[in-house]
């Protein structure tokens, strides 16, 4: 009986410890949400999930997304992109411009922020969260502090807010075409388009020296993600 209770202790354990940010479909919605934010006390008030999307802790990267697909995959490129086409080996966009000459066939949507058919954390997580936006990142690196630290041995930046309260972000590094590189590196997709290039998105950057909001990266590579979700109390 002793040996019985020493099992169901040990297996307690790994259950508590096992169970992280990733959601799973017999979970619900509720529980979910109400165990995996943290209120960082923004002027927005807008809540920050705890771990990326498709992580299980917050020290883990979680899955890569091209800018605007829901699913990930492992070779990232424009030829592989949802909302490309190639013609005549250059690429031209089929969502997502502002600007024709970017556009397939002169192709203009004038779409800047990511409809929620297209929102990674919300086909994965579920209609009350969404990817943040430019501003919101801009938000969050304003008001918090970013401490370079590493936990369980992964390297990123710890994140507190005003009222004391933090979030962790992996350095993730991002996927160029079949390859992972720059692991050293934390980026982040936001749901804004880069409007003056099409071709870009805008990203929380960092590494160990310095982070900032950034246009540099293109939509066709696999980035990571976290969530977001408005504070109903705020």
């Amino acid at each position: 009986m002793k040996f019985l209770k020493v099992i169901v202790a040990v297996f307690l354990v790994f259950a508590v410890v096992f169970v992280g940010c990733k959601k799973e479909k017999n979970v619900s919605d509720d529980a979910f949400v109400n165990s995996d934010y943290v209120d960082l006390g923004l002027p927005s008030g807008t809540l920050w999930a705890k771990c990326n999307v498709g992580a299980g802790s917050p020290e883990e990267v979680g899955d890569y997304f091209a800018w605007g697909e829901t699913a990930t995959k492992a070779f990232f490129d424009w030829k592989q992109y949802k909302y490309s086409v190639f013609d005549d080996e250059s690429f031209k966009l089929t969502k997502y411009c502002t600007d024709s000459t970017y556009g397939y066939n002169g192709f203009v949507d004038n779409l800047t922020v990511l409809e929620s058919v297209d929102d990674a954390v919300r086909a994965n997580w579920g209609a009350e969260w969404r990817m943040p936006t430019a501003e919101e990142f801009n938000e969050l690196y304003q008001n918090t502090t970013f401490v370079w630290t590493s936990i369980n041995g992964v390297e990123g930046r710890l994140l507190t807010g005003p009222n004391g309260n933090s979030i962790f972000l992996p350095a993730t590094g991002f996927y160029l075409d079949g390859e992972l590189i720059c692991t050293g590196l934390g980026i982040y997709w936001s749901s804004s388009l880069q409007t003056t290039s099409q071709v870009s998105s805008w990203s929380l950057h960092f590494d160990y020296e310095e982070c900032h909001v950034c246009a540099t990266y293109e939509r066709s590579r696999g980035q990571a993600v976290r969530a977001v979700r408005v504070n109903a109390a705020h």
